[in-house]
């Protein structure tokens, strides 16, 4: 119930100033608004206010505001001057851009909102690198500090991760770092077109690589499970397996995971005593049938390691909403620069996430608390006010290339080459849409 209400109030919010946007600049310029409408199809609520009908439809997948237009149908003599298409290209342009900008700026409130309450940085250092995994096959190790992805310099963890994941697919993604010992090194990832990189898209995963030091003492041990059974106890030390020490929880994860139902001796430490018990792993079976076993363990971080990664701090309120337009300028660089990718076959669509993914992210991020809820809106925002600038036609970008081609022509591109470019935009929408729900269903069900 959390997911559905969280991805309501996302869809309300950012598609109802998406469009207010629109709106609000239309009645500055001069242009009857009749309809404004949150979400497609038979309004299921309907209020008229002045010359504008006010609309929830029960799809919320968008949203829409219907202008005055020649095009579309007979216009009162007297509505003439009011309708869109009678205005000069530079109204148009002003209208047209209004809804993707509203959300550019909705996420520099938003994060400079989040970031006045307190900012949480994951410096780029690497804490833990996954046996077998991307990273460790480029060689990552603990220690190593991310100093740049392929040339492009990272500030924080959030970073050097968003750069190494966008580039994956490219080819070769070479990551300039400093080594515990202080060395320069270059950590080069060659995983392109590899099923580990596919699944990386796929599950949105990383690539082995994780900003804390995992510990093999227990950070909790869930109640009635194989380990709570066996005796072992937060704070306990786990030190072998069947006569073989075991220094790496990595190590511990496998072992759990390939025995299921199977007895292990392990050997631990408490309070500086060293004990040995029976645990015999439950039996889970995945998806495809595989056979996995569960302890019932997690976990404790290395707190000395975690202080040094983690730095927290308060700004000013002017620094907070200076850093939020900072984070809206880079994440929007960053989503064209994948749409680019995404072009040039350098991307795999399996980044594309559709409503689902999305209801699931609002769902999380609720459940996390306001700043993170904050910040997901924000991110939300500028994926939404990037998406409508793209250059395709249905979108705010495809009229703003129409507008701005009349302007300089003195007159409208011809009625064929519009409705050639609509069946394009139409083509290439729908087969978005089609590949973020296969993404969607396939990430979360499959």
């Amino acid at each position: 119930m959390t997911t559905f209400f969280a991805f309501i109030v996302a869809i309300l919010i950012l598609v109802s100033l998406h469009e207010f946007g629109h709106y609000i600049v239309a009645r500055w310029c001069g242009v009857k608004v009749v309809r404004f409408s949150v979400g497609f199809g038979k309004p299921f609520y309907t209020k008229k206010r002045g010359d504008t009908e006010w609309c929830l439809a029960p799809v919320p997948l968008g949203g829409y505001v219907k202008m005055v237009d020649t095009r579309e149908g007979n216009v009162a003599e007297e509505d003439l001057p009011y309708a869109f298409d009678k205005q000069h290209p530079a109204k148009r342009i002003a209208i047209v851009a209004a809804g993707p900008l509203t959300n550019l700026a909705l996420a520099v409130l938003l994060y400079g909102l989040s970031f006045s309450f307190g900012v949480t940085e994951i410096r780029p250092y690497v804490g833990t690198v996954t046996p077998s995994s991307i990273a460790a096959k480029a060689g990552f190790e603990a220690g190593d500090r991310i100093q740049s992805v392929n040339g492009t310099a990272v500030r924080d963890w959030g970073d050097a991760q968003t750069e190494i994941v966008l580039n994956l697919e490219a080819g070769k993604v070479n990551v300039a770092v400093q080594t515990e010992s202080g060395s320069e090194a270059v950590r080069v990832i060659d995983a392109a077109g590899t099923p580990e990189a596919g699944k990386v898209a796929k599950n949105q995963a990383n690539i082995g690589l994780l900003p804390f030091k995992i510990t093999t003492r227990l950070g909790s041990v869930l109640e009635g499970s194989p380990a709570a059974k066996a005796g072992l106890q937060a704070g306990d030390r786990l030190v072998g397996a069947d006569g073989e020490p075991l220094d790496d929880w990595t190590q511990w994860t496998q072992l759990f995971r390939s025995s299921p139902g199977k007895k292990i001796e392990i050997a631990y430490e408490r309070d500086g005593t060293m004990l040995s018990t029976g645990l015999r792993p439950d039996t889970q079976e995945l998806a495809d049938g595989t056979l996995i076993g569960r302890a019932g363990v997690a976990p404790a971080m290395d707190e000395e390691w975690a202080k040094q990664v983690r730095h927290e701090y308060r700004p000013t309120v002017g620094e907070a909403f200076a850093m939020g337009w900072d984070r809206m300028t880079g994440y929007a660089m960053m989503t064209v620069r994948f749409f680019g990718k995404l072009i040039t076959g350098n991307a795999s669509l399996s980044h594309v996430s559709g409503p689902l993914t999305i209801a699931d992210a609002a769902g999380q991020t609720a459940a996390m608390g306001l700043q993170s809820y904050l910040e997901f809106l924000a991110l939300v925002s500028i994926s939404l006010g990037v998406l409508n600038l793209l250059p395709i036609p249905v979108l705010d970008g495809g009229h703003l290339v129409y507008c701005t081609a009349e302007w300089i022509r003195g007159k409208p591109l011809s009625e064929r080459v519009q409705a050639i470019g609509l069946r394009f935009g139409l083509a290439a929408m729908m087969l978005l849409m089609m590949v973020a729900f296969f993404n969607d269903i396939n990430r979360l069900f499959g």
